[in-house]
């Protein structure tokens, strides 16, 4: 199996997560199905049927973050060679060529991705085109939109 990348924000982000479900998520769920039997005829006990689905979707996020994360390859930014190249992890400052609209992003893994927060998967159109590209460069970006051409002008390293 590939390894993925993820950033050490995003795998800690997952082990948080991985943890509290291991230790207070998993817990609450197996006290409701105890309670739950505890109502007597399970084949019309709804509390029973709701915990045993909220447990299953519960292990299977479990499993799904575990997975994840064992076969992750977690890339650190700062340990990275900083030549101003655009890399995985780093953050990239955009100038749009045609509308002089600055834009930044962090190229991070597909779990991590979150427009909002201004970080765009690195199988992004945006970060497939970006990856290999130094400060000062332009790079026409193939968009549903049609194409937009962008000049890099900051690559940090944060």
């Amino acid at each position: 199996m590939n390894k993925f990348p993820l950033t050490v924000r995003g795998a800690e982000k997952m082990r948080a997560e991985l943890k509290e479900l291991k230790t207070v998520a998993r817990p609450k769920v197996i006290q409701a199905i105890s309670d739950a039997r505890e109502h007597g005829d399970l084949k019309e006990n709804a509390e029973y049927h709701a915990a045993r689905e909220q447990q299953s979707f519960l292990e299977g996020r479990i499993g799904n973050l575990e997975g994840k994360l064992g076969n992750s390859q977690i890339i650190d930014v700062f340990k990275l060679e900083q030549d101003g190249r655009v890399v995985f992890g780093v953050t990239v400052e955009l100038l749009n060529v045609e509308t002089d609209e600055e834009v930044c992003y962090q190229i991070v893994g597909e779990d991590e991705s979150n427009v909002e927060k201004q970080r765009i998967s690195i199988t992004s159109p945006i970060a497939r085109a970006l990856i290999g590209k130094e400060e000062g460069e332009e790079v026409a970006v193939r968009t549903p939109g049609g194409v937009v051409d962008y000049e890099i002008l900051a690559v940090k390293y944060l």
